[in-house]
């Protein structure tokens, strides 16, 4: 296992990158007791100032998405229609804000204290199926906004666990209407026919 450093993070091409993180694990560690976390099973990619879908279209610069502007690494965590803490990876250099939206992982760690978080009993898809589900479970909130992760509270990791290219699935975007051409991209990646990944459609 290699926990992913930083050149990962400043790759250019962010729609590679969001296929790359696909088989790769996530973890946090937030407070006491073990780290949560699982295999990445579900991505979509936003280009920055070209995307229309992006927080960052046009080079737009707000209070809530100024971190995409940083150096690739670091975490940008919104709050989603006032509800859900959605989290995203930052890439490539300072001043590209590119960010890849992690939507849903496989648990394989901290089963007790995720079914904690979650408010659950049982072990099912609902538990990290989608991006308010999946933060809910790791414990991440808007508070991460910002966070490093090359550190010891949020991280990833390479444990070999390879996704073979026809096994990935590439679909539109979701929620983006208002995006317009830009919505039918195909920049949300599945592994295939997992059952941890978000509800198709």
């Amino acid at each position: 296992m290699a926990k992913l450093k930083l050149p990962f993070f400043l790759q250019p091409d962010v729609v590679d990158v969001s296929r790359q993180l696909l088989g790769k694990h996530l973890f946090t560690r937030l407070g006491e007791g073990p780290p949560t976390g699982g295999i990445i099973v579900e991505t979509e990619a936003y280009a920055g100032p070209g995307d229309r879908a992006s927080h960052a279209y046009n080079n737009r610069r707000t209070l809530r998405n100024e971190i995409m502007y940083a150096r690739g690494g670091v975490a940008y965590v919104y709050l989603c229609y006032g509800i859900h803490s959605l989290f995203n990876i930052i890439t490539s250099e300072e001043n590209v804000p590119h960010a890849v939206l992690i939507r849903a992982i496989e648990p394989t760690h901290g089963l007790e204290t995720i079914l904690r978080r979650r408010g659950k009993k049982f072990v099912d898809r609902s538990l990290t199926a989608g991006p308010g589900a999946l933060t809910q479970a790791l414990g991440i909130c808007c508070t991460h906004n910002g966070l490093s992760l090359l550190g010891r509270e949020i991280w990833l990791e390479d444990r070999g666990f390879q996704i073979e290219p026809r096994a990935i699935l590439a679909t539109s975007r979701v929620g983006i209407g208002y995006a317009g051409a830009d919505a039918r991209r195909p920049w949300r990646f599945r592994v295939r026919d997992n059952p941890w990944t978000s509800a198709a459609r």
